[in-house]
């Protein structure tokens, strides 16, 4: 029996080739430098769940139109542009197991490239000739810098609690896949109902996203999930499993947390310390079981629509948002 990966890239397959396609097409730099820089980030392995909603919830309500793979890169390119920043401001080595952008061609040069998928980005929305999907566009790149800039307030914050994570990864990683899923609708020119009803999906695939990425710092091989184990905590960005830990632990042990979460360096004991602890006080399942609560809220924002492959597909995105290692 194919697993929940290959069912999807079976039926996607088509859609991924002509988004991979548009991605190119549609970067147009004017110098040799930013292309290199932008494909080396684009083309680095992404899994293009991004441009792949925009483009199944255009078509769920019902878009015929040709410009749906187009629009979609637009996702892509705000992502990358995170990632090149995000980066270099946690000073990142690694990135989907290959040296991160600002280790090759620098601080400045990285920093442009991004501004420059974040210009694209606006340029192609501007195509569409609609207020809403510029708005909306608009808006969520406001919001990740704000959930970037919350989390970097917030490093090593031992009071972090599970309402300001939430909020923190509803603007970091949240709001962009909500995105996604809303502009489809609005491609579509859907009726507000299922505007909202995407919208909606999308941002609870978002949180759980994000949740099971914040597991694999604690969870996946290294050599699969393509950075160093642990780099989250090195980090100070205290996510959902440390949160509750620290919530649940008895004095002593939450002592023992904080000493090693406030510490300079962190080192591989350390890390196995704060695992066991994790896994101790119920982190891990916690934190999966949570995900796991807005996966099911995705699927039930879907039930307006009627049941169709596009219906389908979407719900085995959700679904695959938690089994996936990278």
């Amino acid at each position: 029996m194919k697993g929940l990966k290959e069912q999807i890239l079976e039926s996607v397959r088509q859609d991924l080739v002509e988004i991979e396609a548009a991605l190119t097409e549609n970067l147009k730099p004017y110098l040799p430098l930013v292309s290199h820089v932008a494909k080396y980030i684009l083309f680095s392995g992404g899994k293009r769940i991004r441009p792949l909603l925009m483009v199944l919830s255009a078509r769920l309500c019902g878009y015929n139109g040709d410009y749906d793979k187009t629009m979609s890169v637009v996702f892509e390119y705000l992502h990358a542009a995170t990632l090149l920043h995000d980066d270099l401001v946690d000073g990142a080595d690694v990135r989907r197991g290959n040296p991160a952008a600002h280790s090759i061609w620098g601080n400045p040069a990285t920093v442009l490239v991004g501004d420059f998928l974040l210009a694209r980005s606006i340029a192609i929305a501007a195509e569409t000739d609609s207020v809403p999907i510029i708005d909306i566009l608009a808006h969520t790149t406001a919001q990740m810098s704000e959930g970037e800039i919350h989390q970097l307030l917030h490093r090593g914050d031992l009071a972090l609690d599970e309402t300001a994570y939430i909020e923190v990864i509803s603007r970091k990683t949240a709001c962009l896949i909500q995105a996604a899923c809303q502009i489809g609708a609005l491609l579509a020119e859907a009726p507000e109902e299922e505007v909202q009803s995407l919208a909606d999906y999308g941002y609870h695939v978002g949180i759980a996203f994000q949740m099971a990425d914040d597991l694999l710092d604690y969870t996946a091989d290294a050599t699969v999930l393509g950075k160093a184990i642990g780099a989250d905590l090195r980090e100070g960005k205290l996510t959902l499993p440390v949160i509750y830990a620290l919530n649940c632990a008895s004095i002593e042990d939450r002592r023992r947390l904080e000493t090693i979460i406030q510490a300079i360096g962190i080192s591989r004991s350390d890390f196995q310390t704060v695992l066991g602890l994790i896994n101790k006080y119920g982190g891990i399942q916690y934190t999966r079981d949570r995900a796991q609560e807005h996966i099911e809220q995705a699927k039930k924002c879907l039930h307006i629509f009627s049941v169709s492959k596009q219906r389908t597909l979407l719900e085995q995105l959700a679904d695959y948002v938690m089994v996936r290692k990278m």
